[in-house]
C-alpha cells in the first residue's frame, strides 16, 4: 500500500483510539498561598472573596510597584469585568489593604471607612439569606443543585444523622479547605461571628 493511503488510514486510528479512550480528569493540587499578614480589614474581604475566583498566587505575582490607584482599577476591573461578587464599598477596602501591604504605600497611610462596613462583620442577627448574598456564598453553591461546590440540599442529606452535624458544618464553614467535596477549595470565613456561622449551618442543614 503507497504511503499517501497509510496515513489516512493512521490517522483514522488514531482519532478512533481517543475518542473511546475514557475521559481525561485533572486533580489540581490543593490551596497553599496565603495573603500576607495584615491588620487592614480589607484582608478579611479579600481572604472571602477573592479566592471564590482565584488562587492568592496571584495577588503574591503582581507587580510590587503598584499604587493605591492601580490597585483600585485591578480591583474594580474584577468587579465589573469578570463580575466578582464584590460591592463598591469592599472595592476600597480590598484595594487598601492590597496597596499597603503588596503595593507602593505605606502601611497606615491609607483610610477607608470603618471595618463595620465589610458586610461579614456588620451583619449581626442578619437573616441566613442576608449572609449568604453578602458573602457571595450563592456563587458557588446553590439550594438544589451543584456548581462550584455541592448543592445545600446534599450537604444537608450527607449529615442527615450526624449528631455532630451542626459544630461540623459550622467548623466547615469558618476554616474552609479542600477534599471534602472537591479539589476546588473553599474559602474560610473567619471574619464572621459565631451567630452568624451558627445560622448559615443551620440553614444549611435545614435543606
Amino acid at each position: 500500500m503507497k504511503l499517501r493511503y497509510l496515513i489516512p488510514v493512521a490517522c483514522s486510528l488514531l482519532v478512533s483510539s481517543l475518542t473511546q479512550s475514557a475521559p481525561l480528569e485533572i486533580q489540581l493540587p490543593p490551596e497553599t498561598a496565603q495573603l500576607k499578614p495584615s491588620n487592614h480589614p480589607g484582608r478579611v474581604i479579600a481572604s472571602q472573596k477573592c479566592a471564590i475566583c482565584h488562587s492568592v498566587d496571584y495577588i503574591n505575582l503582581q507587580p510590587g510597584t503598584m499604587s493605591l490607584k492601580q490597585w483600585t482599577a485591578e480591583v474594580t476591573k474584577m468587579q465589573r469585568v469578570y463580575g466578582a461578587p464584590i460591592g463598591e464599598a469592599e472595592i476600597a477596602q480590598i484595594s487598601a489593604f492590597l496597596a499597603t501591604t503588596y503595593g507602593t504605600e505605606p502601611a497606615g497611610t491609607v483610610t477607608t471607612a470603618s471595618a463595620a462596613s465589610a458586610p461579614a462583620s456588620s451583619a449581626k442577627a442578619a437573616d441566613a439569606m442576608s449572609l449568604l448574598n453578602a458573602n457571595a456564598c450563592l456563587g458557588c453553591h446553590a439550594i438544589q443543585n451543584k456548581i462550584v461546590g455541592p448543592a445545600y440540599q446534599e450537604v444537608a442529606k450527607h449529615y442527615k444523622d450526624d449528631a455532630q452535624a451542626l459544630s461540623k458544618v459550622s467548623a466547615n464553614i469558618r476554616q474552609g479547605g479542600s477534599g471534602r467535596w472537591g479539589a476546588v477549595p473553599m474559602p474560610g470565613y473567619a471574619g464572621l461571628s459565631d451567630e452568624e456561622i451558627h445560622t448559615l449551618a443551620a440553614f444549611i442543614l435545614k435543606q
